[in-house]
């Protein structure tokens, strides 16, 4: 479902963020990337989101090559991705019910069907009935929340998350951490970048370690 084949990543300003990475997800699996801040783990999550593109090496994301996709065709595949990020990343000026149907809207999916998707997506995140609310009238844990039902509304096969309960206590990180397991015993393949040592310590799920851009050790262990 994620394969990333010897992939390095280069930025305009010669700073390597991925070197010669190699690893695999299969389809259906949860994993953590672990590693210290900086190591690289929020580049491998862009990757995989083609919100960037290797410099060298190739990235597999449910069945596409991504790097072989043209421009026309990124918009469809990243509605096969939802992405959780560690700031939300809401629009403070709009209800939770357009937070929530953003990607859908930009998609042109119906109205009908819209409303169906939105409420169904807020029920699985215990928002149902706070579509009319505005994100500064949320706790955090509840825009958090949010943002998962956001990421998660286009039915994507790919759920991955940065840091997704950096911000949150640890009663909250944990409901967060269930939600995502949640998502994953239907079938949806979820990877979550965290360096939250209880989290590691509390889920039994494979993790994929790396350094400097590099896997470290055995690269995946069982947690």
């Amino acid at each position: 479902m994620i394969r990333f084949d010897q992939v390095f990543k280069r930025y305009p300003n010669g700073r390597e963020a991925l070197a010669d990475l190699s690893f695999e997800l299969g389809s259906g699996e949860m994993a953590f990337l672990t590693g210290h801040s900086g190591a690289g783990k929020s580049t491998v999550l862009r990757l995989v989101a083609l919100l960037e593109r290797p410099t060298r090496g190739r990235v597999v994301v449910n069945g596409q090559h991504t790097t072989a996709l043209r421009r026309g065709q990124v918009p469809a595949f990243r509605r096969q991705v939802g992405f959780v990020f560690q700031d939300h990343r809401l629009l403070d000026d709009r209800p939770v019910f357009d937070n929530v149907a953003l990607p859908l809207a930009i998609a042109g999916v119906a109205r009908r069907e819209m409303d169906k998707r939105v409420r169904a997506a807020l029920d699985q995140v215990g928002l149902l009935g706070k579509e009319r609310l505005f994100p500064f009238e949320l706790s955090v844990g509840e825009q958090q929340r949010v943002g998962i039902a956001r990421a998660v509304v286009s039915k994507p096969p790919v759920l991955i998350a940065d840091e997704p309960t950096g911000n949150l206590d640890p009663d909250l990180a944990l409901e967060v951490m269930h939600l995502f397991q949640r998502f994953n015993a239907v079938g949806v393949t979820v990877l979550v970048a965290t360096h939250d040592v209880h989290l590691l310590e509390r889920f039994g799920v494979r993790r994929i370690r790396i350094e400097n851009g590099r896997l470290t050790g055995a690269a995946v262990v069982a947690a």
